[in-house]
């Protein structure tokens, strides 16, 4: 990504070019990104916003104040119709740069502008969480998720004429389903990522986890609970090799497409639109109620809920997913409305058992 040379500050005050000194201080933000570790894309996605959002100011950035910051998120809003989750990362990115100037450059500002910086994003218009619709992302229950996967199942041996890429789907959904891998995590899966001589269920080298604020690949290791083992010993012993010779490779595609690289040789990668178009098809046949709501994302969120239900400790549930936050986490636990009464319920027989065996 191409950056403007960042001249010292000192050389924009005798040349009193204001409209490069702003140039310079986005460009400094920017740089400091580059040395956190940021991506060139996450970068250059803020540069845009800041540019963005000068050109709705119409007047130098140093002369915001709150009221401006307001007018831009209500005209994100109203007239863009943006979601709601891309305005807050719009008022985050401004919120970060505020902040920037504030620590680095708040005395050159003044000095040279006789502006006093503010930070408009405040407790009043800093945007809450939007991290998606929650009403979206409650998944189905158990029994509609195994009534799904079952008949998908027995779809892939009996029904299916295209065997090979129809078991391919399938493991994919299950991932999302057993282990709450992201559709992006499961596409880039090579064949040296599963690692089963690793533990007593084996690992998944995930390598391509999501990173935070843009700071690129968070890689982990997942252990292959919840029957993944089974699931990826029966996919590699009588499924992958029929892909190809290819399925020696350690670099090749652990979810291939039946065609071929032409630069590698070697089978291409099952894009996420196709696997994500055949969730789509599987459940508008056998889960109907569900057609055009039971995401990849979704069952994600299943995932969490389902191991949370079967006895695993959030700090496991967050490992597996991958999340920095343990809040983060939680917000993808979803519980019956009986699960305090249940909690109670076995907590207090937890209890009993241990006092029965001191009394023995």
């Amino acid at each position: 990504m191409g950056l403007a040379v960042v001249r010292s500050l000192s050389s924009a005050r005798d040349a009193e070019d204001l409209e490069a000194f702003e140039q310079e201080l986005v460009d400094q933000y920017a740089l400091s990104g580059i040395g956190a570790g940021l991506t060139d894309g996450y970068v250059g996605y803020e540069r845009a916003v800041l540019f963005e959002y000068l050109r709705f100011l119409g007047r130098p950035v140093w002369t915001t104040r709150a009221a401006d910051a307001d007018r831009y998120l209500a005209y994100l809003r109203t007239e863009r119709k943006l979601a709601r989750h891309t305005v807050q990362m719009k008022a985050w990115t401004l919120s970060r740069f505020f902040d920037f100037l504030l620590a680095r450059s708040a005395g050159d500002i003044h000095a040279l502008t006789g502006f006093v910086i503010e930070q408009p994003i405040d407790e009043f218009n800093r945007p809450s969480n939007a991290d998606y619709d929650t009403a979206v992302r409650i998944p189905p229950c158990d029994e509609e998720v195994e009534a799904l996967f079952g008949q998908w199942r027995m779809s892939v041996f009996n029904d299916s004429r295209k065997y090979l890429t129809a078991a391919r789907d399938y493991v994919a959904a299950s991932l999302w389903r057993r282990l709450g891998l992201r559709i992006n995590e499961t596409v880039m899966l090579d064949v040296g990522d599963w690692q089963r001589q690793l533990g007593g269920f084996g690992k998944l080298h995930v390598r391509f986890g999501k990173g935070s604020r843009g700071r690129g690949a968070k890689p982990r290791l997942v252990t292959a609970i919840n029957d993944v083992d089974v699931l990826l010993d029966w996919w590699f012993v009588e499924v992958r090799h029929q892909f190809g010779d290819d399925w020696t490779q350690p670099d090749a595609p652990l979810l291939p497409s039946e065609r071929r690289d032409p630069t590698t040789g070697m089978r291409a990668r099952a894009g996420d639109d196709t696997l994500r178009r055949a969730l789509e098809t599987a459940v508008a046949s056998w889960l109907p109620t569900w057609s055009g709501r039971l995401t990849p994302h979704v069952l994600r969120h299943y995932c969490a809920s389902s191991l949370y239900g079967h006895g695993l400790d959030l700090k496991a549930i967050q490992d597996i997913l991958g999340h920095e936050w343990l809040s983060t986490t939680t917000r993808y636990i979803h519980v019956h409305d009986d699960h305090v009464e249940r909690a109670w319920i076995e907590s207090n027989e937890r209890v009993g058992h241990r006092l029965a065996g001191q009394g023995a």
